[in-house]
């Protein structure tokens, strides 16, 4: 069976498109979102990653194109010729908002980075609209829920607030922060891992990530590669170190240097990015660039940054 070769770039048959009433050339197969970024249009994402096969499930980037009934996510949608995109009608502007103010309402958004924030002023997202948030759930309620018997909250915005899932020492899921964009099945499937031991469990609001057959961590086909934590863009998964520096009140980037090397463990050849603190490793992530990783690691690459640190005490009779 012969490898299809996909075309270079910069090879490709040119799309006239018109973005923002600017007529544009843009690559054959290009998604608006490309097409959109390299000419400097800014359009918010949540779910999206450019080593992740889109998804559309945020639905933050849409946008308006000429001649479609609904709106368009920008991440999946592939530039025609003719094509007339509107980023910023008030149709999108409406549409981003009410996205931000549900998720904001429900969700736990304070470590979804400082883009976030500025999109919710930005688009003068209102979440304290529905309501003051529920109280959070007991330990495993929320795994528990069944579809179509969702408890509808008197008065209060429902939440998915719930406790922090702690049961191994390489990182903790406090999914109170999940907003469900799919990234951490995706790496964990044919995207990167192709373990598939994360999935999507329940429907409508009580649905949320799982194991494969609902299984407890530990017990599941998961391989503690870290590449979910690598992608989530909410601090729903977190390098255990990162979390209890959080708890302490001592985590702070602004103190933090990063140090670009090279996996120890074999001769791939991954680049590893070590985040370091008061002269202690507290992550490892990969660039997203990088021609081997991709931003991916395995369990060794990720976690196994210990042994830098290591100081055993010499036997006192030594």
């Amino acid at each position: 069976m012969t490898a299809v070769v996909p075309v270079p770039l910069e090879l490709r048959r040119r799309v006239e498109v018109t973005i923002d009433g600017r007529e544009v050339s843009a690559p054959e197969g290009t998604t608006i979102l490309e097409a959109c970024r390299a000419e400097g249009v800014e359009i918010p994402t949540l779910c999206y990653l450019e080593t992740l096969t889109p998804v559309n499930v945020c639905r933050v980037c849409v946008v308006e194109v000429t001649g479609s009934r609904v709106l368009v996510p920008a991440c999946s949608r592939r530039v025609e010729p003719g094509m007339t995109v509107s980023t910023r009608s008030p149709r999108v502007d409406t549409s981003r908002r009410l996205v931000l103010e549900l998720l904001a309402s429900s969700v736990d958004l304070s470590l979804a980075g400082a883009e976030v924030r500025r999109w919710m002023d930005e688009y003068e997202a209102r979440p304290e609209r529905f309501g003051p948030p529920e109280a959070a759930t007991a330990p495993g309620e929320r795994d528990r829920a069944h579809a179509g018997h969702h408890h509808v909250g008197d008065g209060a915005a429902a939440t998915v607030a719930q406790p922090v899932k702690v049961d191994n020492r390489q990182y903790v899921r406090d999914y109170s922060r999940c907003i469900l964009c799919y990234k951490c099945v995706e790496a964990c499937g044919e995207d990167a891992q192709n373990t598939f031991a994360i999935a999507v469990a329940g429907r409508g609001f009580d649905a949320r990530i799982s194991t494969e057959f609902d299984v407890a961590l530990p017990d599941s086909a998961c391989v503690y590669c870290g590449n979910c934590i690598g992608v989530c863009p909410t601090g729903a998964l977190m390098f255990t170190s990162e979390f209890e520096l959080r708890e302490q009140g001592t985590w702070d980037e602004g103190r933090q240097h990063v140090t670009r090397t090279v996996c120890p463990y074999c001769g791939v050849g991954c680049n590893l990015e070590l985040h370091v603190q008061d002269n202690r490793i507290v992550k490892v992530t990969s660039p997203l660039d990088h021609e081997v990783t991709a931003g991916h690691l395995c369990v060794k690459g990720r976690f196994g940054f210990e042994f830098a640190q290591a100081r055993e005490e010499p036997p006192k009779n030594a």
